[in-house]
C-alpha cells in the first residue's frame, strides 16, 4: 500500500511534465499562452463584484467599465470612457461608437485585430451629476487594469442636476421678467 501511495506523486509529476512540450520553441510559446491565461484568470478573479452584478437603486443608475494599458492614466481614462458611455445608454441616450474586427483562422491558429472608437458625447441625455463611485486597479504583467463603477443619481438625489435646473429656470425668469417689464413700459406710455 505504501508503494502505491509513493507512486501517486511521481505519476502526477510525470503527467504534468508530459503536457509541457519538449521542443524549446514550442515550450516558449506554450509558456506564453499559460502566462496570458493567468493574466485573464487574474483579471476575472480580482474583478470587483459590481463588474458582473451592478448595484441597483431607485435613486441612481449604475454602469461599469474596465480597460488595460501600459500607462496608468490611460487605463483609468479608457475604463472611465467605457463606463460613461454605458451610463449614457443606461439613462436613455446614445453613444457614437465604431468598431472594426478582422479575424483570420488557419488550421493551426487564429489571428485577430480589432479597433474601437468611442465618442463619449451624450447629446440626447443630460448626464450631469455622474459620479465615480469606485475604482480598482490591478497589475497584469507590465500593464495596468482599471475597473470603474459610476453612478448617475436620479431625481432629488442628483444635486448637480437640480442646481443646473434651478440656474436655467432663474436665467429664463430673469430674461422673461426684463421682457415683461419692457412690454409693460411700452403699453403704459401715453399716446402722443
Amino acid at each position: 500500500m505504501r508503494k502505491i501511495l509513493a507512486l501517486v506523486p511521481v505519476i502526477a509529476i510525470l503527467a504534468a511534465c508530459s503536457s509541457s512540450p519538449k521542443d524549446p520553441y514550442e515550450r516558449r510559446a506554450y509558456e506564453e499562452r499559460e502566462r496570458q491565461e493567468k493574466y485573464v484568470e487574474r483579471a476575472l478573479d480580482k474583478a470587483p463584484k459590481w463588474m458582473t452584478e451592478l448595484p441597483s437603486s431607485t435613486n441612481a443608475v449604475y454602469a461599469n467599465g474596465t480597460a488595460a494599458s501600459g500607462d496608468f492614466s490611460m487605463a483609468d481614462y479608457k475604463a472611465k470612457i467605457i463606463a460613461f458611455g454605458k451610463i449614457c445608454v443606461a439613462a436613455g441616450g446614445t453613444v457614437s461608437q465604431q468598431g472594426r474586427i478582422f479575424m483570420q483562422d488557419t488550421s493551426d491558429a487564429s489571428y485577430e485585430t480589432s479597433e474601437m472608437a468611442i465618442k463619449t458625447m451624450c447629446p440626447s441625455v443630460d448626464v450631469t451629476g455622474v459620479e465615480i463611485k469606485e475604482i480598482k486597479r490591478i497589475s497584469e504583467g507590465s500593464r495596468y487594469r482599471t475597473y470603474v463603477l459610476v453612478a448617475l443619481p436620479t431625481g432629488d438625489a442628483n444635486l448637480l442636476q437640480k442646481r443646473k435646473d434651478q440656474l436655467r429656470l432663474q436665467n429664463r425668469a430673469d430674461a422673461r421678467s426684463a421682457a415683461a417689464f419692457r412690454e409693460m413700459d411700452a403699453t403704459s406710455k401715453p399716446a402722443q
